[in-house]
């Protein structure tokens, strides 16, 4: 049995069918907001940029970390900028009306170590195994 993901009742296909004003109705409110609003020069580029590299289905580089995925995004893979290189993101309808900034961390998870021999005073005094 194929799972398929539903946003509020809609399908991805009937929801790539939609305008953005439609998709504003049934968004929640930031994404409503910009939706109305319009989307900044960098992001129309990037809309542009998309519609011409999606039939080629080459990773789309960008360091617009901030842009709305939209429904027409799904299957595409991007390569959203993390401050030192591209992670590519490959957009699942799951992602829709998220940022794709969310998907591409900009700081390591952090792992510390064991204590070594003189890292502190007191670790000069830990049994050496």
């Amino acid at each position: 049995m194929v799972e398929t993901y539903i946003y509020r009742g809609k399908t991805i296909e009937q929801l790539k069918a939609m305008s953005n004003e439609e998709l504003a109705k049934i968004a929640n409110s930031d994404v409503r907001r910009i939706l109305k609003n319009g989307f900044s020069k960098e992001e129309k580029i990037l809309l542009t940029k998309i519609a011409k590299r999606a039939k080629a289905k080459k990773t789309i580089r960008t360091h617009i970390r901030e842009m709305l995925i939209l429904p027409n995004f799904v299957g595409l893979t991007f390569g959203v900028h993390n401050g030192k290189e591209f992670v590519p993101v490959e957009i699942k309808p799951q992602m829709v009306f998220h940022r794709l900034g969310e998907y591409s961390l900009t700081t390591k998870q952090v792992k510390h170590g064991m204590p070594g021999l003189r890292a502190t005073r007191s670790s000069g005094f830990v049994p050496i195994k």
